[in-house]
C-alpha cells in the first residue's frame, strides 16, 4: 500500500509539476512539499482538500486508504 508520500509525489510527477510549482498552487513552502514527500510531517485537512481539488482524486486516495 502506499504512502500519503508516495501518493504525493506521484501525483506531482504525473503533472509535471516541481515542488515549488505545486507549492505556489497550495499557497505553501517548498520546504513544505518537501517534508510531506519525505513522510516527516503531514499537511492539515485544509491542505489535504486544495491537494484533493487539485488534483481531481479523493481524500482517502491520498492517505493511502483507496
Amino acid at each position: 500500500m502506499e504512502t500519503f508520500a508516495e501518493r504525493l509525489k506521484e501525483l506531482r510527477t504525473e503533472r509535471g509539476l516541481g515542488q515549488v510549482a505545486l507549492a505556489r498552487e497550495l499557497g505553501v513552502g517548498k520546504s513544505v512539499i518537501s517534508l510531506w514527500e519525505k513522510g516527516q510531517c503531514e499537511p492539515t485537512l485544509g491542505n489535504l482538500i486544495k491537494m484533493a481539488t487539485f488534483f481531481g482524486v479523493s481524500i482517502d486516495y491520498l492517505a493511502g486508504l483507496s
